[in-house]
C-alpha cells in the first residue's frame, strides 16, 4: 500500500541522515548476500549469485544517491551522506568490504552523473585530498 511505502521511505531517509546511518542501512539491506554467507537458491551458479549481488548493490546505490523529500536541499543531503559513503571504503572485513566498496563506488558514479559539482565537492575532493597533499609537498 502507498501509506506503507511512504512510511518505509520516511524511516529509511531518517536513518540515512543519522551518524553511521548509511553503514547501518547498507548492512541491513545486504545482510547475508556476500561470499560464504550467501543465501541464494541451491541451483544458482557462482555467476548467477554474483549477478544478483551486483544488482542488489546497484539498488542500494540508487537509494543512497536519491535525495529524500525530508531534506531541504540536495547539497544538505550530500554534505551529510557523502562522508559516510567514503567511510564504506574503509571496512576491514574482506567479505563485507567487497560489497560495501561496490555500493560506495556505484553510489559515487550515480551521484557524479546526477549532480557533478556536488559529487566533486563532497566525494572526489575529499577522496583525492591525500594525493593532492603529496603532490603539493
Amino acid at each position: 500500500p502507498v501509506w506503507l511505502r511512504r512510511l518505509c521511505g520516511q524511516l529509511l531517509s531518517e536513518r540515512l541522515l543519522r551518524p553511521r546511518g548509511v553503514h547501518a542501512v547498507v548492512r541491513g539491506i545486504l545482510e547475508g548476500t556476500g561470499g560464504d554467507r550467501c543465501c541464494f537458491s541451491a541451483g544458482a551458479s557462482g555467476a548467477e549469485a554474483a549477478a544478483v549481488d551486483w544488482k542488489k548493490c546497484d539498488v542500494v546505490a540508487k537509494i543512497l544517491a536519491a535525495c529524500p523529500q525530508q531534506c531541504l536541499s540536495v547539497e544538505d543531503y550530500y554534505s551529510l551522506v557523502c562522508p559516510q559513503i567514503l567511510d564504506l571504503l574503509h571496512i576491514q572485513d574482506k567479505a563485507t568490504a567487497r560489497q560495501f566498496q561496490r555500493v560506495a563506488t556505484t553510489t559515487l558514479l550515480t551521484m557524479a552523473r546526477g549532480h557533478p559539482q556536488l559529487a566533486e565537492r563532497y566525494l572526489l575532493q575529499p577522496m583525492l585530498a591525500p594525493l593532492r597533499r603529496c603532490s603539493d609537498a
